[in-house]
């Protein structure tokens, strides 16, 4: 059992890692793009269609701000470069998707979201009511 002690905690160091501030909000923005997969994953099992939350676009957003700060601190430019310019792509789809849902009409027989101009579900086919934007 001692050698699992020295194994996590070893030379004032856990899990062999000098931890400080900065190693924290790095790790933070590690686990959060992780777990954006697991929203993206869950999202996607409960509607039993490809679906992308808006949940994943703040997760990410969130992760990138965490890593661009860590590697503005590590004064690293290669992982500077990988993170300031995904706040496009995430701000980007934030907003798409804010317009579109202000667009989209819902199916009252089964709750999907449709364009504007579609007359019918193409979930389950029931007729779209005129002017129900949802």
């Amino acid at each position: 059992m001692d050698w699992l002690v020295q194994l996590i905690w070893y030379d004032g160091k856990f899990l062999g890692i000098e931890w400080h501030l900065w190693k924290g909000v790095g790790w933070m923005g590690n686990v959060a793009f992780t777990s954006r997969i697991l929203v993206q994953w869950w999202a996607t099992e409960r509607r039993k269609a490809v679906v992308v939350p808006d949940a994943f676009w703040w997760i990410s957003l969130s992760g990138a701000a965490c890593l661009l700060a860590y590697s503005v601190y590590q004064r690293d430019s290669v992982f500077f470069f990988a993170y300031v310019f995904t706040f496009i792509p995430y701000g980007r789809n934030l907003v798409i998707g804010h317009r579109t849902r202000k667009t989209c009409r819902t199916c009252a027989a089964c709750g999907v979201r449709s364009p504007a101009s579609a007359n019918f579900c193409p979930q389950c086919g029931h007729a779209l009511a005129k002017g129900a934007a949802g």
